[in-house]
């Protein structure tokens, strides 16, 4: 099947915006050509944002990340991650207490720099939480699978607090044909048992749209018709996308494959506005 080219489709739009993994890089580094296709985008002289639901990174370790995989160029301001919108939560909403989380160290220090104190689910004693005022829900590592998650939910049926969720995604591929499940799954799975519903930060939502846009537009006059959202998964990239109101592209270089796409966009009605190989092509 032939698909048309990505290059002359963002050929049509003022920003390219582009999730990070499935689209730019995946489990093995950088996908072969992005280099070159970031190279396509500034000799356009288009504006560009990577919106990524990685929480596990500040946008600064994201860019730096993309340098040592050996894609230098990206900006600090073209960076947008769910964790900003998640810090940028706990600053203005948490004031007191401790945060207890779920994750790695590394993305604790930088989401949680909100001047409260933090605590790994694991160091929670249970009968000690009057002091824990909100719990989040950051990275799929960090903390053991086997113990933690069940602590977390006997943590939230025991004390009533905000729950937020940092990355919304169900899972993330880890080769061609495998994935790995992700933050957000892990919270599906404590929602749905607690009957509870957590904030969630990253795509689908809006946030990160919202501050991508307004940023934009402080610079130049953009509408939302000059803006093209492409990534791999239906359900966070495009999704998020078509309720932004912007044009969606899907590329089958991450989560959706080649050889059920068109199923997948029946049975979850989620339809892009393109459909290309990857942004190599």
């Amino acid at each position: 099947m032939s698909y048309p080219s990505f290059f002359d489709i963002a050929k049509q739009f003022k920003v390219i915006m582009l999730d990070s993994y499935g689209v730019v890089k995946n489990h093995n580094g950088l996908i072969k050509g992005a280099d070159k296709t970031l190279a396509f985008i500034r000799n356009e002289q288009k504006l560009f944002r990577i919106l990524t639901n990685d929480a596990s990174r500040s946008p600064q370790q994201q860019v730096d990340k993309y340098v040592e995989l050996g894609l230098p160029g990206i900006h600090l301001h073209e960076m947008i991650t769910s964790g900003m919108m998640a810090k940028h939560f706990l600053e203005q909403k948490i004031t007191s207490g401790k945060i207890a989380y779920l994750g790695t160290e590394n993305s604790a220090d930088y989401i949680l720099q909100a001047g409260l104190e933090h605590i790994a689910v694991a160091d929670v004693d249970l009968n000690n939480i009057d002091d824990i005022s909100a719990c989040v829900f950051l990275d799929d590592e960090g903390f053991d699978w086997n113990i933690d998650i069940n602590k977390v939910v006997n943590l939230l049926r025991k004390k009533n607090m905000p729950v937020i969720l940092a990355n919304s995604d169900y899972y993330y591929p880890v080769s061609h044909n495998d994935i790995a499940i992700a933050t957000g799954g892990v919270a599906k799975l404590v929602e749905n048992m607690l009957g509870k519903k957590f904030i969630h930060f990253g795509k689908p939502d809006s946030q990160m749209f919202m501050y991508a846009y307004e940023q934009l537009i402080q610079d130049e006059y953009i509408n939302k018709n000059d803006i093209l959202m492409v990534g791999d998964t239906l359900r966070t990239d495009i999704l998020g996308g078509n309720k932004f109101g912007v044009k969606t592209m899907l590329v089958l270089s991450g989560n959706t494959r080649e050889d059920n796409y068109e199923s997948q966009i029946r049975s979850t009605g989620i339809i892009p506005d393109f459909v290309c190989k990857s942004i190599m092509e």
